[in-house]
């Protein structure tokens, strides 16, 4: 494959290259070079290193890799590459405040990925899932990501109030 940057090839007949446009090629077993691919994670949240999809652009699966840490070093950086454009879920570290205890309200909260203020239309907004990890979605559909186990008390406190 000409102007490849970066090639990797799995064991399972599969081989994933970026070309000269930055898109990413599955090459698969027969020779055949799929251009512009993305991985897909099955679980995004609750096993984000367990079942991917790798997917063709006409949205048909190509290759299924069970884990992640299955590929190969320079596919794998391929691959968090290509999700890390894709995905973006901030995770919040700290509840600074809340405008009101009733919805809608303004939050400003820290997260990972720096200071953030958005607003909470609707308690269904707030998605309580295993392990006490919570999906918080803003107006503007931007999902946030929480671990209200690990939050400190202040922000535990505010919390509760909305669940």
């Amino acid at each position: 494959m000409a102007d490849a940057t970066t090639t990797a090839t799995e064991a399972s007949g599969f081989r994933l290259a970026r070309n000269a446009f930055g898109r990413l090629v599955l090459t698969d077993a027969q020779g055949r070079e799929h251009v512009g691919v993305t991985p897909v994670r099955a679980f995004p949240i609750a096993a984000p290193l367990e079942g991917l999809s790798l997917v063709g652009p006409d949205g048909h699966e190509l290759a299924w890799v069970e884990r992640m840490d299955a590929l190969t070093p320079a596919a794998r950086a391929l691959v968090e590459e290509e999700l890390a454009a894709r995905e973006f879920m901030p995770r919040i570290e700290q509840l600074l405040s809340v405008s009101t205890f009733t919805v809608p309200s303004t939050w400003q909260v820290r997260t990972d990925r720096g200071d953030a203020r958005f607003v909470l239309k609707a308690e269904e907004d707030i998605r309580r899932l295993a392990g006490g990890l919570l999906l918080i979605t803003s107006a503007d559909g931007v999902q946030f990501r929480a671990d209200r186990f690990a939050l400190d008390k202040g922000s535990r406190k505010l919390l509760e109030r909305f669940l």
